[in-house]
């Protein structure tokens, strides 16, 4: 598999402010602080990282779409209602077209942005919903999802996964952020310790202790079973918040949960 970021655009003019969709969905937020909540989920494709355990593989690692211009996009986030819109991927930044349907949401919907953390963005963001990818996360032969060759995504993901100027602008710029950690077990503790003290050296907003949650890795019910009782007792002991996946618990690894 080549080691691509992105996804081929069509080549025409006419498609100057389209976005490649995997998805576009109401349902509940699972995660984060708006756990729960109603929400419209625009799910782009494409990722400038490779996580192993990642989520949304058809957005990364075999990136599957639909191309949709942003008045379409609007139109259909009107359409399902909920005024809370999550913008999210693979890595919805590495889209310039993000921006704008950010811009054209501001007004009328609460936005989450759902990212790693590695670019930055000048539109309006009610939620950065941040989630550096820690050392865990990188793909190798061994741990690489079936069927998945990582060739050299090992060394490019290790080399971009934290990116300290671009996490502090999106803190810094968004109304609200969350720092989010996916978390494989207690070795992870050190390295958030270390890099949410990093983050707090940087930017110029106050990074709580409740600002930093807690996830458990797990993409079904049975991989939830097994870890997030520790990640609870974790999160618990270093006094940092704990997020469920509730989109799992609720509907497994199904899609457009």
């Amino acid at each position: 598999m080549p080691v691509s970021d992105s996804v081929s655009r069509p080549d025409t003019d006419a498609n100057s402010e389209r976005l490649p969709i995997n998805e576009l969905f109401a349902s509940l937020q699972g995660e984060g602080k708006l756990a729960g909540v109603p929400s419209t989920f625009v799910r782009t494709s494409g990722c400038n990282l490779r996580c192993w355990f990642c989520d949304s593989y058809h957005t990364s690692w075999e990136p599957t779409h639909a191309w949709m211009g942003v008045d379409e996009i609007v139109a259909e986030v009107r359409e399902l209602a909920p005024d809370h819109v999550v913008v999210t991927g693979g890595e919805p930044l590495i889209h310039d077209e993000v921006s704008v349907l950010l811009d054209r949401l501001a007004d009328d919907y609460h936005t989450t942005v759902e990212t790693n953390g590695t670019l930055e963005t000048d539109a309006p963001v009610d939620l950065a919903s941040i989630s550096p990818k820690l050392a865990s996360s990188t793909p190798t032969p061994e741990n690489a999802p079936e069927d998945a060759d990582p060739g050299g995504w090992t060394e490019k993901h290790e080399s971009r996964r934290i990116d300290l100027e671009s996490l502090a602008s999106l803190a810094d710029h968004a109304t609200d952020v969350q720092l989010k950690f996916v978390v494989t077990g207690r070795d992870d503790l050190s390295e958030i310790e270390s890099l949410v003290a990093d983050v707090r050296g940087v930017t110029q907003r106050e990074i709580r202790d409740s600002d930093v949650l807690l996830m458990p890795e797990g993409q079904t019910r049975e991989e939830l079973a097994r870890t997030r009782t520790e990640v609870a007792d974790l999160a618990a002991e270093f006094g940092y918040r704990y997020t469920p996946r509730l989109h799992v618990d609720l509907w497994n690894d199904a899609p457009e949960t």
